[in-house]
């Protein structure tokens, strides 16, 4: 064998060594990928938040899931104080908390199918902290949904059956019919929550 072959073929191992550590390094990363455990108040301004939890007085008046239970329902008021327009703007709001932007992120939540395969899989859906959003009563704030998408879907038994969700999290405002969310995650696990 002369020194060009022996060149050649320390080059090709040297490169073929590099690709396959390249390639064991990247799955153990992925598979050790380390996801932030968030909680959904982090995903909404502070100023937000005292909104929501600060409501206007006559709100205790209103019976869960009638008529007036609606940000309709609020929105068509003809005298508002500046308590009830801050609260009204917070249940709309779709102000979200940048350093969140493409974070590697698990959350707690519940699915609230958009679409589905043939078989029934949800391939596209809101993640939503609370059971019933948007099916059984008003829609949490955009800040406090996020849109989901699995190619390869998932079979959901329940509408109350809670999940964690690790992903990376991006700012993404997306509406339709059901809802409008402010951000989109590009998930990695769907695991049943315990």
């Amino acid at each position: 064998m002369n020194s060009k072959n022996v060149h050649g073929l320390l080059h090709f191992s040297t490169v073929l060594f590099t690709m396959l550590w390249f390639a064991l390094t990247s799955t153990a990363i992925a598979a050790t990928q380390d996801y932030q455990e968030v909680e959904w108040i982090e995903l909404m301004p502070q100023d937000d938040l005292d909104a929501l939890l600060n409501p206007p007085d006559y709100l205790s008046g209103i019976q869960d899931g009638s008529e007036q239970d609606s940000v309709d329902a609020l929105s068509s008021m003809t005298t508002q104080d500046s308590t009830t327009q801050r609260f009204q703007q917070a249940l709309t709001s779709v102000r979200v908390i940048d350093e969140f932007d493409n974070k590697s992120i698990k959350i707690p939540g519940f699915v609230v199918p958009l679409k589905s395969d043939e078989q029934q899989r949800v391939t596209e859906f809101f993640i939503v902290p609370y059971f019933g959003a948007c099916l059984h009563m008003p829609p949490p704030p955009p800040n406090q949904m996020i849109h989901g998408k699995v190619e390869e879907g998932f079979e959901l038994a329940q509408l109350t059956e809670p999940f964690w969700f690790e992903g990376v999290l991006h700012i993404e405002t997306m509406s339709n019919a059901t809802g409008t969310s402010a951000y989109g995650m590009t998930l990695d696990n769907i695991q049943a929550y315990e």
